[in-house]
């Protein structure tokens, strides 16, 4: 299976996503019109290892939410992920059984080879 769950309305992962050119077998989830379901979530968190590699300390609610004050559980980085689209840390690309998350150009490059 070849997911990208992306953010229509980001600039970088629309930016990202002219880079990758996806092709017709990639599946393109838009967060923002198409929340992720729990299943989702969780089978990401399995190829990830932790729902806190999910998560996005840059989203602007973090600290708005005074989150930053606070040390967070698995259990809350997966609650606010569910609550929030903007705390999945994105894009989140599946190729197969490999995860790529964010927006690193080592992780781009990466994932782009994969979908290759």
């Amino acid at each position: 299976m070849k997911k990208i769950y992306h953010l229509s309305t980001c600039d970088t992962n629309q930016r990202i996503l002219k880079e990758l050119k996806p092709g017709k077998e990639v599946v393109l989830q838009d967060i923002k019109t198409e929340p992720i379901t729990p299943a989702q979530l969780d089978e990401m968190k399995k190829r990830a290892g932790s729902y806190s590699a999910l998560f996005s300390k840059v989203a602007r609610k973090y600290r708005s939410m005074g989150l930053h004050e606070r040390e967070l559980t698995e259990k809350e980085y997966r609650k606010y992920i569910l609550e929030e689209y903007t705390f999945l840390r994105r894009p989140v690309i599946l190729v197969d059984d490999q995860i790529f998350i964010g927006n690193a150009a080592s992780v781009v490059k990466a994932a782009g080879a994969a979908l290759k």
